[in-house]
């Protein structure tokens, strides 16, 4: 849950997980805060619990996020602050897998943040991001936003942009993401030590297949 290294990042599918995502007030991971935070308990692809709470950010959300996810100044001025609401947050996690979209990038970094302005520590949690999983596994695809994924396994994108709305598309997202890895195996291959997908990499002796999970799994496989 939390520790001194961030956890590592997964390409596989895994039944038992927990599945977040953040509304904020911008795109940047240094200066904007988290408005909205939401997570579904996932045992064995099932949902089992969920936690959902706004968070006031303590400054005014700029009109351009209102735009996107409709929550806007009234509606979080009641609302706990982050620091107020972050370690019931981590209670539910615990030391569970993380999944969402795009999280590598984005999501997980306003966590970090949080973790080392709170507790003068990180996340551990390993996790898996569904960007990255769509992308080695529905290479056709032209865009891979989530509501793009949604309309591919005709699932409902109402609400999208709204946390735990997103949340609830996502889980579903990853259990059909997971479906994809067991049904095309000749397709996509899967490392035989930790089984995350092996990706083509270039070295200097030519092209090889290598581990996702580098650098905690160093498997490499030549390309026959």
């Amino acid at each position: 849950m939390l520790g001194a290294c961030c956890g590592r990042k997964l390409e596989k599918y895994t039944p038992d997980y927990v599945v977040f995502d953040l509304e904020t007030t911008g795109v940047s991971v240094f200066s904007d805060e988290i408005i909205e935070i939401s997570a579904l308990k996932v045992e064995k692809g099932q949902v089992r619990d969920e936690f959902t709470t706004l968070v006031n950010p303590l400054r005014p959300i700029p009109s351009g996020a209102s735009m996107v996810n409709e929550i806007t100044d009234e509606m979080v001025a009641e609302a706990p602050s982050l620091q107020n609401v972050f370690g019931d947050f981590l209670d539910f996690v615990g030391d569970s897998v993380l999944v969402g979209h795009n999280i590598h990038t984005f999501d997980l970094k306003f966590l970090y943040r949080a973790a080392g302005d709170f507790y003068g520590k990180t996340l551990d949690n390993d996790y898996v991001d569904t960007l990255g999983m769509a992308r080695s596994c529905l290479p056709g695809l032209s865009r891979y936003r989530l509501v793009d994924l949604a309309a591919h396994y005709h699932i409902s994108a109402e609400g999208a942009h709204r946390a735990l709305n997103d949340c609830r598309m996502n889980q579903q997202i990853f259990e059909a993401l997971g479906k994809e890895v067991q049904k095309s195996k000749g397709r996509v291959k899967l490392c035989p030590r930790c089984g995350q997908i092996l990706k083509m990499s270039s070295g200097r002796f030519g092209e090889f297949w290598g581990c996702s999970g580098y650098p905690k799994c160093r498997y490499t496989e030549n390309v026959r």
